[in-house]
């Protein structure tokens, strides 16, 4: 054996961040980002402005970058082998498709739309405003097909086509296919909207998911036959969702509502606190508990995209949270935290923060809020004990 260090670039090489690195752009690294107020650059792959938006979670397979397309003008035709989700921060444009037998698909969005790319599709986004620029988030799993090829000609100039990924004409006009599936024991219905387009993620039908949480609601979205995934959840006013955890790289885009975000480990005595509000996105490590509060007078909803689709789960994790796991109590062997077990500030950082905005709890039905506001600081720590409930676990 040779003591002699290594030659240099033979080990440890991470293609993607090469990649990233190399095409001209910021490349910005935080816990989350205003999205909204990214600085961008000239990127010369799309003929427009961008920048990389990675987060300290998003683990190994999906990462996001923002593309910023300026008033009257529009990208050039790309196309790439992998998946890609964009939601619209803000802006209206159109996009055009070219399909695997020739033909062209254009479809028009706005802002807080949703849209996949069939897989190694070219395609083309186009600025309708002449006077604003539009800003569009990409969630993708570049990470995963960079480093798996580690050739970027394979990535971005393959010849190969997925017929199979386009679906209908009309998935492309916001129309799809609704289908439902029943988690391990029965604990919810799971439903599934499959399309490649969502005109406006504020006023899309959501359906009961309590199992996470009174009054919360949500649909699975299954974009372009692909092994990514999106979900759409919303939080009633007065209420906030259940603490859970997963597996790395959810990007978690605040769609509408205003509030804030606690991230923390198991045996944590400290929280991570981020802002609720359009255009801000972030990640959850792998495994950091987090829980979504709402504290403004109309229903909060958000966007998570992640690698696993319901059809493809690609990850054990995955799988393991779409038959539910991420909705039953750690105490159960799942991953969510339940109210009656969680930290005695969380509800009364919640009443304090409703306070401030002027809107009511409505969370007195599983909590004594008197109790709970009584509490000195120096006695809000640990869990809080099951008589300062009101009643069964929502």
């Amino acid at each position: 054996m040779s003591d002699a260090p290594p030659e240099p670039g033979k080990f440890f090489l991470d293609p993607y961040m090469t990649w990233a690195k190399g095409e001209g752009i910021p490349v910005h690294l935080d816990f989350g980002h205003d999205l909204l107020a990214l600085p961008t650059d000239r990127w010369e792959r799309y003929d427009a402005r961008g920048c990389f938006a990675h987060t300290h979670g998003r683990g190994d397979f999906v990462a996001n970058y923002v593309l910023e397309v300026e008033a009257a003008r529009k990208t050039r035709p790309v196309k790439h082998l992998y998946e890609a989700f964009f939601y619209v921060l803000s802006g209206f444009g159109s996009t055009t498709v070219w399909l695997p037998g020739g033909e062209k698909q254009t479809f028009e969005w706005g802002p807080k739309a949703l849209f996949s790319i069939p897989l190694n599709s070219q395609y083309q986004i186009f600025n309708s405003s002449g006077r604003e620029s539009a800003r569009l988030s990409c969630t993708n799993d570049a990470p995963l097909a960079i480093n798996h090829y580690h050739n970027l000609d394979f990535v971005f100039d393959n010849p190969f086509k997925f017929p199979e990924r386009v679906g209908a004409p009309n998935k492309f006009e916001g129309e799809g296919e609704h289908s439902t599936y029943e988690r391990t024991g029965g604990a919810a219905t799971i439903n599934v909207w499959e399309t490649n387009f969502v005109h406006d993620l504020t006023s899309f039908k959501l359906y009961e998911l309590n199992a996470r949480g009174k009054g919360s609601r949500n649909v699975f979205f299954q974009l372009a036959d692909g092994t990514m995934h999106a979900h759409t959840s919303e939080i009633p006013v007065g209420r906030y969702k259940k603490a859970h955890r997963h597996a790395a790289g959810t990007h978690v885009h605040a769609v509408g509502g205003e509030g804030y975000s606690l991230l923390w480990y198991d045996g944590d005595s400290d929280f991570v606190e981020l802002p609720w509000r359009h255009g801000f996105m972030y990640t959850p490590p792998f495994w950091m508990f987090h829980q979504h509060f709402n504290t403004c007078d109309h229903p909060a909803r958000y966007l998570a995209c992640s690698i696993g689709s319901a059809r493809y789960p690609f990850i054990s994790l995955r799988r393991v949270s779409n038959e539910g796991g991420g909705s039953t109590s750690v105490k159960q062997g799942g991953r969510q935290i339940e109210y009656e077990d969680q930290d005695h500030r969380i509800h009364r950082k919640f009443l304090d923060e409703m306070a401030k905005s002027g809107v009511p709890s409505e969370m007195g039905d599983v909590f004594d809020e008197d109790f709970i506001r009584a509490l000195p600081k120096e006695e809000l720590t640990g869990v809080i004990d099951t008589p300062h409930l009101k009643g069964p676990a929502i």
